[in-house]
């Protein structure tokens, strides 16, 4: 379960993602886009999570 924050970044990334791809007509690439800034973002999460707990 120490993963959840990363696996929470990635799924808001997709979404946010998905949704601007949409707007702006080009989804492939947003997604892509969206899945490696949540996942970016989940991992800094997770990381400070971490040091707090230390």
């Amino acid at each position: 379960m120490k993963k959840k924050n990363l696996g929470l970044g990635m799924a808001l990334g997709i979404a946010i993602g998905s949704a601007i791809g949409v707007a702006l007509g080009n989804v492939g690439t947003w997604i892509a886009i969206g899945l490696a800034l949540g996942a970016g973002i989940g991992s800094i999460s997770e990381r400070s999570k971490l040091k707090k707990k230390d």
